[in-house]
């Protein structure tokens, strides 16, 4: 296959664009490369990439319209698509970053397509969009109407985007809603590195809500597996259905489209958390207990039943696993 992937530099477009490459697909990378975090850590993932005879780089922000549709023109038999700008509490910093990435950006890139449908466009969201959700776990059939953030507002607008462009222009269209990626290649942002970081600087980690928080955490290469196996899973049109719908499916009854939560489906507390990294650095972390950060949620918990239907798949990495992991290859990137 010919596949698109944007934000090939950044933590998840790397590892799914190495993930096509290493079964032999052709992968065309986009990447702005902006300085959210260090670039240098993007240009040795895409350094990785470029090994691949078959990986073809270029270096533009989907903001710019005009780049976006001269690539489209090559072509693509699907499209993944990670480009965005990340982060609920830097959207408290800098959210014009977010409209002008999550939607201008993503709006570019459904004009483009609309012109030359892909078999399949697989968008990346996030389980921020859950918002003030009470219901747990998270299902995609949820109510997912009070984001409480601007990132989680952006990335549930590009759904209702892309559900609107696959309903115009049959697009056949599945929005993958990520719970709390992690792993090796990970983003300086996230926890783990800065937990790690610290520890290997000696300095105190931050811990919010005092402790009293669990997350969904998803291993990076289950979170792949889980999207390769979505691939050839296409949201059939409505003209095209026979028969009544899963009662756990979220297709629309309008369009080729979809969101299917991608999620470890098994919540673990931050202290829980906070362990594992102790155990993998082989040291005890100095705590630092914060308050709640605005925008932040208690609790994300993945209902994964949909996932399963589909692709026979549910994410099984253990923590202490994934995390043992990452602290693998910090050693090797940055040596403590």
């Amino acid at each position: 296959m010919r596949v698109l992937v944007t934000g090939s530099a950044g933590f998840i477009g790397f590892h799914v664009a190495q993930r096509l490459l290493q079964r032999g697909d052709e992968v065309v990378g986009i990447d702005g490369f902006t300085p959210y975090y260090d670039p240098a850590l993007k240009r040795m993932r895409h350094a990785q990439l470029a090994q691949f005879p078959k990986f073809q780089a270029h270096e533009f922000l989907l903001e710019d319209n005009a780049k976006v549709e001269d690539l489209y023109r090559q072509g693509f038999d699907a499209v993944y698509h990670f480009a965005a700008q990340a982060g609920v509490r830097y959207s408290l910093e800098n959210p014009r970053a977010y409209v002008e990435a999550n939607l201008v950006g993503t709006f570019n890139l459904l004009e483009a397509m609309r012109q030359a449908p892909p078999q399949h466009a697989l968008l990346a969201s996030t389980s921020s969009v859950y918002g003030a959700n009470t219901s747990i776990p998270f299902r995609e059939t949820d109510h997912a109407d009070h984001p409480l953030t601007l990132y989680a507002a952006t990335k549930k607008s590009a759904e209702e985007m892309a559900h609107s462009y696959s309903h115009l222009f049959a697009i056949p269209t599945t929005m993958l809603r990520f719970f709390t990626v992690y792993g090796p290649w990970g983003r300086p942002d996230m926890a783990l590195f800065k937990f790690v970081a610290a520890m290997a600087e000696d300095r105190p980690i931050d811990i919010y809500n005092y402790g009293k928080m669990q997350r969904d955490f998803t291993y990076i290469d289950d979170l792949v597996e889980a999207m390769l196996r979505l691939l050839p899973v296409i949201p059939p049109s409505p003209s095209a259905r026979s028969g009544t719908a899963s009662a756990i499916d979220s297709l629309s009854p309008q369009a080729a489209w979809r969101v299917v939560n991608i999620g470890a489906g098994s919540p673990v507390g931050l202290e829980e958390f906070v362990n594992a990294v102790e155990k993998a650095c082989g040291q005890t972390a100095r705590r630092n207990y914060m308050e709640m950060q605005k925008g932040d949620v208690p609790t994300t918990f993945a209902n994964t039943d949909l996932l399963h239907a589909l692709t026979g798949y549910r994410p099984s990495t253990p923590v202490e696993t994934g995390v043992a992991a990452f602290v693998k290859w910090y050693r090797s990137f940055r040596p403590i």
